[in-house]
């Protein structure tokens, strides 16, 4: 079950991938399922906003995109991050930017776990979901927020 970290159009690297697979493995353990494969890139507004045009005709800048390829009961998907999005919201959030990020990284595996957040209570379950392993995260590698 590979999870990869790759960057295009940014200079990013992920600090302790081997930690955030295993994390997001964790994840998985707890809503039952099993990943397959979870590509994670890593990009600019520049190289996100193109693709959010294309595919989801949102003619606005994002954070995240997730393209669900899961079947056959296995989390499969590609998620598309823009590093200048979550720099920007941990600013706003007044949070740290290393937790925005993982926020928005488990935000794209709950989409391909099958969670959705467009209405109202689907986003108040996502966001408590986010919290919890955002929890999970803190209790596994015992850091601070």
């Amino acid at each position: 079950m590979p999870i990869r970290f790759y960057s295009e159009d940014v200079a990013f690297k992920i600090k302790k991938p081997r930690n955030t697979s295993k994390w997001i493995k964790l994840a998985a353990q707890k809503e039952r399922q099993s990943i397959s494969e979870i590509t994670y890139i890593f990009c600019s507004d520049r190289f996100l906003l193109p693709l959010n045009q294309k595919f989801l005709n949102h003619d606005t800048l994002t954070d995240i995109i997730t393209f669900d390829y899961s079947s056959d009961g296995k989390i499969s998907g590609e998620i598309y991050i823009s590093v200048e999005r979550v720099e920007e919201n941990a600013q706003k959030f007044e949070c740290p930017f290393d937790n925005e990020l993982r926020r928005v990284m488990i935000h794209g595996v709950l989409h391909l776990m099958g969670y959705k957040d467009k209405k109202a209570g689907d986003k108040i379950t996502m966001r408590k979901k986010e919290e919890a392993y955002l929890s999970l995260w803190t209790k596994t590698f015992h850091v601070k927020h």
